[in-house]
């Protein structure tokens, strides 16, 4: 039974991190702020130039713990692991599957099955509960159109296919954005479309943020199964990238990042004014509001649903371990099609 243990995320650049024992202590100005016992840990996360004691991360490689080092944005730049401990006969097996074009059709259509049925979810429950009949009825055309990409996405031939009918629903799904954002924060919150690379617009600072952190936590799940992220079926494959993350958090986009983004913009919980715009036009979080959407993230991962699948409740931080799981075993060969989470 896997455990939900938290990941410990540091944003502040000044904080130091160091081994006491069997805790993690961290200092800012030399003053403690926080000790976590490591056994309650699963990972660290550091945003920005946090520094760490080299007694610590022999500790956290030795037990298997990951350390990932984002940029101040969010954006992944390094990551230690200890000894890879991975299975080397699933391995072989995600390599042979990966060559074999049916195989990679199905699990890129069953991915992004996944991925367009969700965000579909994500605009029927937003046009059941907006007072507005227009807005209500462009967001159910909206919906209409992704169950049309469904459908074509059932009679694609070759992943290229796929590719690009999950371009044309992602492109109608954020089309209808605004309309998930309530009126009064709109003008705090315009979204002309989905940007990165930096983010132009606050909406897309935040999506971006919030797809880090998801990015994350598919990856070390993925490599706690067994499989090798670089191996992706559906994301092509490039020195350094991690496709098959990037393949996996695809079903969990609209569920656990755009929701929770939504709804910390439709509460007020952060404003307009919690974004900073850089030279050059990128926009980013400033601390309080990172750490306000860091805290928000990990209390959304402890909140319980029942898995579709499995038929059992579950924590929703658990989901992409048990996704990965159920992948492992459709490269395995162990069932006939795998089978993406389907959010009600």
């Amino acid at each position: 039974m896997q455990t939900l243990l938290n990941t410990l995320y540091v944003t502040s650049p000044e904080a130091y991190l160091k081994l006491e024992n069997d805790t993690v202590r961290i200092e800012i100005e030399r003053e403690k702020r926080l000790q976590v016992p490591l056994h309650h840990l699963s990972g660290v996360v550091c945003f920005g130039h946090t520094m760490l004691s080299p007694a610590l991360m022999h500790r956290l490689a030795q037990e298997g713990k990951s350390l990932v080092l984002l940029d101040e944005a969010g954006r992944f730049q390094a990551r230690l692991e200890g000894p890879c401990s991975g299975n080397i006969l699933l391995r072989q097996a995600q390599f042979t599957r990966a060559q074999d074009a049916a195989v990679c059709l199905q699990l890129a259509q069953a991915m992004i099955a996944g991925k367009i049925r969700n965000a579909r979810q994500v605009l029927l429950r937003a046009a059941r509960e907006n007072p507005d009949s227009q807005e209500r009825a462009d967001l159910e055309r909206a919906a209409a159109d992704l169950a049309a990409s469904l459908r074509a996405l059932a009679a694609a031939q070759e992943v290229e296919q796929v590719r690009g009918i999950e371009g044309e629903a992602a492109r109608q799904y954020f089309a209808c954005m605004n309309l998930l954002i309530k009126p009064a924060m709109r003008t705090q919150f315009q979204f002309a479309g989905r940007n990165r690379r930096p983010p132009r617009d606050a909406l897309n600072a935040l999506l971006s943020f919030l797809y880090s952190m998801l990015m994350n936590d598919c990856r070390s799940a993925l490599e706690a199964v067994g499989l090798d992220v670089q191996q992706g079926f559906l994301h092509a494959v490039r020195p350094g990238r991690a496709a098959l993350a990037l393949d996996l958090m695809e079903e969990f986009r609209a569920v656990l990042a755009d929701r929770l983004a939504l709804t910390l913009i439709n509460r007020g919980q952060l404003k307009g004014t919690d974004f900073i715009q850089r030279e050059g036009g990128a926009v980013s979080l400033e601390g309080d509001a990172r750490r306000l959407v860091v805290t928000a993230y990990q209390e959304r991962k402890q909140e319980m649903l029942q898995h579709p699948v499995l038929e059992q409740q579950t924590a929703i931080g658990l989901l992409p371990m048990l996704q990965a799981r159920l992948l492992a075993r459709a490269v395995r060969g162990e069932a006939l099609d795998y089978v993406p989470f389907l959010w009600k």
